[in-house]
């Protein structure tokens, strides 16, 4: 037929239509397979009373990947009605397969997200291998656009509104059982010879084969939206997504409107709805944004292109885990789940048996909700040995100290461990801001000596940033990035430095906060600015979280070292903040240092809900504070991106994409912006710059536009 779809005749007169992409790993949906595609309806059209069905699979790995997002990402407004005519053609092409007037079959081989589960949903019958690696759905919300392929057309019309908002709104990814349980797979085979077997005897059984939109006397599945039955569901849907989203994430909003919109009408008109809300989305900024995180860089990082090259890739078979408390028992977790054998050891051996009970709690919460078998839950427990002695760790390929932020306390575990363990072994520390070259000096060889800093809860949270030392080998880096993948988190690379990135750039966030509470600006209003910026939680909320006693011993040590370096810590704004009053007086004074201890700018009631202590208006509060809510809101991201460009400056990251992805995954920097360097780029250099310097002027130097900044702008070079 075509390079790019073969057609092909069996005996039994059923064609089959293999989507094969040359030159590529994966099939897109671009102009090429828009020709092809047309080409192959063509003569399946012409050919229709010789045929008796037709089978969809492809050639490669998965089915099809969907759009051609290097094709998307560049759609701007003047080049709207040309990406909705190719839009409208590809679209049109499904709606002729549909039609066809003969049985339709989609053989899923792989994994079919977005527009190749778009392709699926126009056929007749949906087949797919009993894999479960294969992923299939309609992400396109995650990265910052709607289905636009007949998606949400196809899904409400198959499901219904209410069942289908999930999959649309959340973007969710099912395996082939999860996805034969929704309803949106009809039989599932071993192999692929059966799958081609099966999507062929259904054909041939099923002659008379159509959608059912385009059957008389076709309902939606449990009501139209118009019908009463469905008008509560209707009136507070748009409630419900503004709560979850903050109405900072435009795709959602438009995923829902094409939804109910054009479940009002017939299947035509409402895939010519769908069609005007994804036009509107990816000419818009918000989908630029999240497509060059999400996709582009995102796909970099996990590629390797922060590894060093010239190392063979090397799994690790056997961790050692320094300390067992929340953080050490989370690392065990994943790294047991990931088919790691684990020795956990503390102090005791009482002490590492309570860490491995917390990773059994976590295992049976997920078995409760059926996110984990029980088998794998006993197989994950079977890899977790804990132990009080030393010597357990012979044998170990990896060791990850992840003990109290004390720096005797770290030297003095590591080098305890490193005495035991194999001479290549390579030694870790889950440091969140002692600089990595200190501390491994406590081992004979520091090249092997690497940061990896976890997030808690370390099982939810998706980042580890790697730190290399002043002597960290290229192989050892290249090592920690492995096993980073192996446990499948999303690795950064980052130079030292204290705080390294993501803690510094925290504590900017958080500081920035409480500096405004200091100034008389309502607690409630940095919150909620905060959250409706599209924050997962507010400053104050989480400097409770962290404790205020953390934030306070790092500013202490920092002046020390600082002043034993023979550097003055007044004008450094990582200690010289107008934060650290308050964060002062919460520990020294009221002893109100967090969640942990009950107490912090949230009061945390036995069996209720936190709730701000009401005496921080009495405290704080004033009438006259004279910060508008959008120099709040403007504070909180702008301090982050600022603190993001000068690690750039100094070397700390040493890529654009580890920034972002950073500072989303590591920070909870707003989604929607593609990170902190792509929020700048977003803004507008030359009006960030403008704008920074008034924040600087009205609210102090840390807001001060650095060099790099100044000089970018100057020359409209974005990051």
């Amino acid at each position: 037929m075509t390079e790019h779809i073969s057609y092909e005749v069996d005996a039994d007169r059923v064609v089959t239509l293999t989507i094969d992409q040359p030159g590529a790993s994966a099939n897109v949906m671009n102009p090429a397979y828009a020709d092809a595609m047309g080409a192959a309806l063509d003569r399946l059209e012409a050919e229709r009373d010789e045929i008796a069905g037709v089978v969809v699979t492809s050639a490669k790995k998965t089915f099809v990947a969907g759009a051609d997002l290097d094709v998307l990402v560049r759609v701007t407004p003047g080049r709207a009605d040309e990406f909705l005519a190719e839009l409208t053609r590809v679209k049109d092409q499904m709606r002729r397969l549909e039609r066809l007037g003969r049985p339709v079959v989609a053989a899923l081989n792989g994994s079919a997200l977005g527009g190749g589960f778009e392709i699926a949903l126009a056929c007749h019958h949906r087949v797919c291998l009993d894999d479960d690696g294969i992923r299939l759905g309609l992400p396109e919300v995650t990265l910052g656009v709607a289905p636009g392929g007949g998606g949400i057309t196809r899904m409400v019309r198959l499901l219904g509104l209410e069942a289908a908002f999930p999959y649309l709104t959340e973007g969710r990814q099912l395996r082939p059982s999860e996805a034969k349980a929704a309803g949106l797979v009809d039989a599932l085979v071993p192999d692929r010879e059966a799958l081609l077997a099966e999507a062929k005897a259904w054909a041939l059984a099923n002659p008379d084969a159509r959608q059912p939109w385009d059957t008389d006397g076709y309902r939606l599945p449990g009501g139209s939206p118009a019908s009463p039955s469905k008008q509560n569901l209707v009136a507070a849907a748009p409630a419900l997504m503004h709560s979850k989203t903050h109405g900072v994430f435009p795709a959602p909003k438009a995923i829902l409107a094409a939804a109910v919109e054009g479940a009002l009408v017939d299947v035509d008109t409402a895939l010519t709805i769908e069609s005007r809300y994804l036009v509107e989305l990816v000419t818009g900024q918000v989908a630029k944004n999240m497509i060059t995180a999400f996709w582009f860089q995102l796909n970099a990082i996990k590629s390797g292109r922060s590894r060093p090259d010239g190392f063979d890739r090397r799994a690790t078979s056997r961790l050692g885990v320094l300390g067992a408390g929340m953080m050490g028992a989370g690392i065990a977790q994943v790294s047991a789940l990931a088919g790691i054998d684990v020795v956990l050891k503390d102090v005791d051996l009482a002490t590492a048996e309570r860490g491995k009970a917390t990773v059994a709690a976590l295992l049976d919460e997920r078995v409760g909700k059926g996110k984990l078998t029980a088998e794998r839950r006993d197989a994950t427990l079977t890899r977790i040995t804990p132990t009080g002695d030393a010597a357990a760790l012979d044998g170990c390929d990896l060791v990850i100290e992840a003990v109290f932020e004390n720096r005797d306390l770290k030297r003095q575990v590591t080098a305890e461990a490193e005495s035991h363990v194999a001479g290549d072994a390579v030694i870790a520390s889950n440091t969140s801001t002692l600089p990595i070259t200190g501390l491994a000096e406590a081992v004979p060889d520091p090249k092997r000596f690497v940061g990896l800093h976890f997030f808690s809860p370390v099982h939810r949270m998706p980042l580890v940033e790697i730190i290399r030392g002043g002597e960290t080998s290229d192989e050892t880096l290249a090592r920690a990035f492995d096993y980073v993948l192996q446990i499948k988190k999303t690795p950064i690379v980052v130079n030292d430095s204290r705080g390294f990135f993501t803690s510094r750039v925290f504590a900017a966030y958080a500081l920035e906060g409480i500096a405004m509470l200091a100034e008389g600006v309502p607690a409630p209003l940095i919150e909620n600015v905060a959250r409706r910026a599209g924050q997962p939680v507010g400053p104050l909320a989480v400097t409770d979280e962290v404790t205020h006693t953390l934030v306070w011993h790092i500013r202490e040590q920092t002046i020390a070292d600082l002043r034993a370096a023979g550097s003055a810590p007044e004008g450094n704004h990582l200690v010289d903040h107008p934060a650290f009053a308050v964060v002062d007086t919460f520990v020294n004074e009221l002893g109100r240092t967090g969640k942990g201890a009950g107490a912090g700018f949230y009061d945390y009631p036995e069996g209720g809900t936190k709730r701000l202590w009401p005496q921080l208006a009495t405290r704080y509060g004033r009438t006259d504070a004279g910060v508008p809510e959008d120099d709040v809101r403007d504070r909180l991201l702008f301090a982050q991106s600022i603190d993001t460009v000068r690690c750039l400056e100094a070397g700390v990251l040493t890529s654009v994409a580890d920034a972002n992805i950073g500072s989303i995954f590591g920070l909870g920097f707003p989604a929607w912006t593609g990170g902190a360097l792509q929020f700048v780029n977003a803004y507008g250099l030359k009006e960030f710059v403008e704008r920074a310097d008034y924040l600087a002027e009205r609210y102090g130097p840390r807001f001060t536009p650095p060099a790099l900044l100044r000089e970018r702008a100057m020359r409209n070079d974005p990051f």
